[in-house]
């Protein structure tokens, strides 16, 4: 691809380098902004470089923050018996978007996945056993593991489940099953299998 500028090539090179976006679309993208008013460029620019320089990871549950507590865990509307683990920021503005979830994180970082060289020392594991166990801290009394169904996901779900069991509190997970509106004749085995075992009664 020729260039008419060195300097519309390395921002092309650099846009290309985010995920999902190829050299074209990089193109597209880099030629929009040199359309808008200069202000406007430069008020992104300083937005990008003031996210990463200022966003910091939430010393409690680890969820992205602009400060030391995220806006979660400085709450007090939140039921703090109840701790919803995760793999990453992604899924906790999944499930805050739901609106049907009212307690606290943890955010682990990512899941067990020998095949890319991640262990469990490589998670926010003991940082979960140690909010379980501060004497002081919150009275927690259920912990979900929200993981997605996957073979790494159901590793790190095992692997948690077995560090947990120290405590006396209830483990749960995330019902899995046919989604709403689907229909059964399009749904896997697998989770067609897991809807009927996880069943419930009509009340």
């Amino acid at each position: 691809m020729e260039f008419p500028s060195k300097l519309i090539e390395d921002a092309v090179n650099e846009v290309a380098k985010l995920p999902g976006i190829g050299k074209k679309t990089a193109l597209r993208l880099v030629l929009h902004l040199l359309k808008r008013d200069e202000e406007q460029t430069q008020s992104l620019a300083e937005s990008l470089v003031a996210m990463r320089s200022k966003v910091k990871h939430c010393r409690k549950c680890h969820n992205l923050s602009d400060n030391d507590l995220c806006s979660i865990c400085a709450s007090h509307k939140r039921d703090r018996s109840l701790i919803c683990v995760v793999e990453d920021t992604r899924d906790v503005l999944a499930i805050e978007n739901t609106a049907q979830y009212k307690g606290m994180y943890h955010v682990l970082g990512g899941i067990i996945s020998p095949v890319e060289g991640i262990g469990p020392s490589d998670l926010h594991i003991e940082s979960l056993i140690e909010r379980l166990r501060d004497p002081d801290g919150d009275a927690i009394k259920e912990v979900i593991l929200a993981l997605s169904p996957t073979m790494e996901g159901d590793t790190t779900a095992f692997y948690l489940q077995k560090k947990l069991r120290m405590f006396s509190i209830k483990i749960s997970t995330i019902a899995r099953g046919v989604p709403i509106g689907g229909d059964l004749e399009y749904a896997d085995e697998v989770t067609l299998g897991r809807s009927i075992l996880s069943r419930i009664s009509y009340e």
